[in-house]
C-alpha cells in the first residue's frame, strides 16, 4: 500500500458520519418522524423543538393544523443536525483538495461533485417537508444520501493509496461489476419507492403473499410516478393491491440481486485462480465483503418480514443496502485500470 494522500482521514470522517446521517433517516422515516418538524429548516420557527409549554402554545398558533409532537421532533432536528455538520466536512473536503490540488493524482471533480449533491439534498430534505411526505420526492431524498455516502467512500478509496494491480483479461469482470452495481441501485430505488408508500409489510408472509404466489397487484397504481401534490402522505396513500405490487416487484428485485451478484462473486473466484498471490487475494477479497454483506441483507429483509418489520431490523436494513452498495463500489474500484500519474483529474 502507498502512503495515504493527504486528506484521507477527513474524507474517512466524513464517510463515517455520512453512515450516521443515513441511519438516522432511516430511523426519522421508520418512526413516522418525517413531519414531526412541519417548516423548514427550523421546528415549528424555532431552532429546536418547542417544549415548554408557553413554546408549545406559540408553535402551535404559528401552526395550528400540526400539533407538537415532541418525540417525533428530535429524531428529525437531530437528523437535520448532523446533516449540516455532514455539509460544513464537505467543504472542508472540497477547500483541502483545492489546496493540495497539485499533488499527483489528486480529485478535485469528485469533491466537488459531492458537494453539489449534498447541496441537492439539504433542497431534497426541505421539499420532504413541504410536500408532505410526496413519495416521489422521499425516494429521491433517499438516493441522495446513498449517493452522498457512495461517493465519500469512493474519494476516501481514492485518498488510500491503495494499489491495484493491472488484472489481464478482466473485462468480462468489470463489465459483471459495472451490471451488479447498477442492479443493486435498482433494488435500493425499489426499496426507497416501497419504504416511501409504506408497503414494506405489504406482504405478510413468506414464501408466498397473502398465501398466494401471484396475489391481487395493481402496478399501474403502485408505480404511478405522478402522484398529486397536496394529500399528507404520512402512512401512505395507497390502496393494498399497489402496495403488494410494490412489495412483489421488491421481492423479485431481490432475488435478481441475489442472482447477479453470487454470479459475480463466482465468476471472480473462478478468474482469479489464474492470477497472482497478491492480485487474487485482493480481488476475492472484495468478492468475499460483497457476500458477505449480501448475505446479511437477504437476512435482514427476510427478518422484517417474518418479525413484521421491527424497528432495529428495519433500520439495519437501510443501512445494509447502503453497505451493499459501498462493496459494489469497492469492488468495481479494484477492478479499474491504476491511474497514470499526469492524467486529467477527476
Amino acid at each position: 500500500m502507498q502512503n495515504k494522500k493527504r486528506g484521507f482521514y477527513l474524507a474517512l470522517v466524513a464517510t463515517l458520519l455520512a453512515s450516521i446521517v443515513v441511519g438516522l433517516g432511516a430511523y426519522t422515516r421508520l418512526v413516522h418522524a418525517g413531519l414531526g418538524c412541519p417548516d423548514w429548516p427550523g421546528c415549528y420557527g424555532f431552532l429546536t423543538v418547542p417544549e415548554s409549554a408557553e413554546d408549545i402554545a406559540h408553535a402551535e398558533k404559528l401552526f395550528p393544523h400540526a400539533p407538537v409532537e415532541v418525540e417525533k421532533g428530535w429524531p428529525e432536528m437531530v437528523h437535520r443536525y448532523v446533516a449540516g455538520f455532514l455539509m460544513l466536512l464537505v467543504l472542508a473536503v472540497v477547500f483541502q483538495a483545492f489546496k493540495y490540488r497539485r499533488d499527483p493524482d489528486r480529485p478535485i471533480k469528485l469533491p466537488c461533485f459531492i458537494l453539489g449533491l449534498i447541496i441537492l439534498q439539504a433542497a431534497f430534505g426541505m421539499w420532504t417537508v413541504t410536500l408532505k411526505l410526496w413519495p416521489q420526492v422521499v425516494t429521491a431524498h433517499l438516493l441522495g444520501g446513498f449517493a452522498t455516502f457512495s461517493l465519500l467512500f469512493l474519494l476516501t478509496l481514492r485518498l488510500s493509496g491503495i494499489q491495484r494491480p493491472s488484472i489481464a483479461g478482466a473485462s468480462r469482470l468489470r463489465w459483471l461489476g459495472i451490471t451488479g452495481l447498477l442492479v443493486v441501485i435498482l433494488q435500493i430505488s425499489l426499496g426507497g419507492w416501497t419504504s416511501a408508500n409504506y408497503a414494506a409489510l405489504a406482504c405478510p408472509d413468506l414464501p408466498t403473499c397473502h398465501n398466494q404466489w401471484l396475489p391481487a397487484m395493481n402496478f399501474t397504481e403502485g408505480f404511478n410516478l405522478s402522484q398529486s401534490i397536496g394529500p399528507n402522505y404520512l402512512g401512505g396513500q395507497l390502496d393494498g393491491t399497489a402496495r403488494t405490487a410494490i412489495h412483489f416487484i421488491h421481492r423479485l428485485g431481490a432475488l435478481l440481486t441475489t442472482a447477479v451478484l453470487l454470479l459475480l462473486i463466482l465468476k471472480t473466484f473462478l478468474h482469479t485462480s489464474t492470477l497472482s498471490g497478491a492480485t487474487r487475494g485482493l480481488l476475492r477479497l472484495a468478492a468475499s465483503v460483497v457476500l458477505l454483506v449480501l448475505t446479511l441483507q437477504v437476512s435482514l429483509g427476510l427478518s422484517n418480514i417474518i418479525w413484521s418489520l421491527p424497528l432495529s431490523v428495519a433500520v439495519a436494513h437501510n443501512l445494509g443496502g447502503a453497505l451493499l452498495l459501498l462493496s459494489m463500489v469497492a469492488y468495481n474500484f479494484v477492478l479499474q485500470t491504476p491511474s497514470v500519474k499526469g492524467r486529467a483529474k477527476a
